[in-house]
């Protein structure tokens, strides 16, 4: 890979990891409802994105169900955990939709898997369970059950990607926040409130928060990560791509403050390892499933 690209791919996990530690801000700290700020998000990738919509992709149906996966009820739980968790044990538990991925690949796609990915999944589970459980109080991170369940609920969509033509990163993108911000706003007025007058107070920083989030990670992060799909082979993408955990726990860290415990440097580097050995062992029924969550989104 050039330099030049290796520092696109370098600024592209910046901003990825960047983003969680945004997002937990806005959710925890400004107070902003996470699923009201979820549905806004994907109202403005939907409006910005407007010109990519057209021509309408084929199999709407099933693109409405890839739109659910990974777009609002993906991101409802994963914002969901972020409010509840640190930024810094999201960003690595969000890993596992690798394994999920490759786990789902298995059932659903017929990709065997040897005893080299079965140890990366096993490592890449027992990092998290060490990251989420705290053996002092014998209590489970209720935020990261979120995460868990959304990292699941974001490779299923990857599945259902296999019954669809080829889409390009933007064409996806607008199409999720089309089908996504509705459901997320409607699920929002019904089980939240204070919305509004939480995301107008929160003032500019609220503002840019959500403009970063659609300009910042949807357009730019997706639009140069799937041009750099098309340049190079997923194989060597998907390790570089474990550069987003990593920046999403020293930003969140630096930026706000969390504490960097001896449980999350050790589940991290056991979690990440997994993730390194899957992402390195080509799944060929389902190459995305090496991809991140994030990543995978860019497709």
């Amino acid at each position: 890979m050039g330099f030049r690209d290796f520092m696109l791919l370098f600024a592209v996990c910046f901003v990825w990891g960047l983003n969680l530690v945004v997002t937990r801000w806005v959710v925890a700290d400004a107070g902003v409802p996470p699923i009201f700020f979820a549905g806004v998000r994907f109202a403005g990738i939907a409006l910005v994105l407007i010109p990519f919509l057209l021509p309408a992709p084929r199999h709407m149906g099933i693109l409405f169900a890839i739109a659910m996966c990974m777009g609002a009820v993906h991101f409802a739980l994963l914002f969901m955990g972020l409010a509840n968790a640190e930024a810094s044990a999201v960003s690595v538990t969000g890993q596992l939709g690798v394994p999920f991925a490759t786990l789902m690949s298995m059932a659903f796609l017929g990709e065997t898997v040897g005893w080299r990915r079965g140890l990366g999944i096993m490592l890449a589970f027992a990092g998290v369970t060490l990251i989420a459980f705290d053996p002092g109080s014998f209590s489970v991170s209720f935020g990261l059950i979120y995460v868990i369940v959304s990292a699941f609920v974001g490779a299923s969509g990857g599945i259902l990607m296999k019954k669809m033509a080829p889409i390009s990163a933007l064409q996806l993108q607008a199409w999720l926040g089309l089908f996504s911000f509705a459901p997320l706003l409607a699920f929002s007025a019904l089980t939240e409130s204070g919305q509004v007058s939480a995301f107008m107070e929160g003032g500019w920083l609220v503002w840019v928060a959500t403009a970063f989030a659609v300009l910042g990670v949807s357009v730019f992060g997706h639009g140069a990560y799937y041009s750099l799909i098309k340049k190079y082979d997923i194989s060597l993408l998907s390790p570089l791509t474990l550069m987003t955990p990593i920046w999403g726990v020293v930003l969140a860290v630096s930026l706000l403050g969390e504490p960097l415990t001896l449980r999350l440097v050790v589940g991290a580097a056991i979690s990440l390892s997994g993730v390194f050995v899957i992402a390195i062992r080509r799944n060929r029924a389902l190459p995305e499933a090496a991809l991140p969550e994030k990543a995978r989104i860019a497709r």
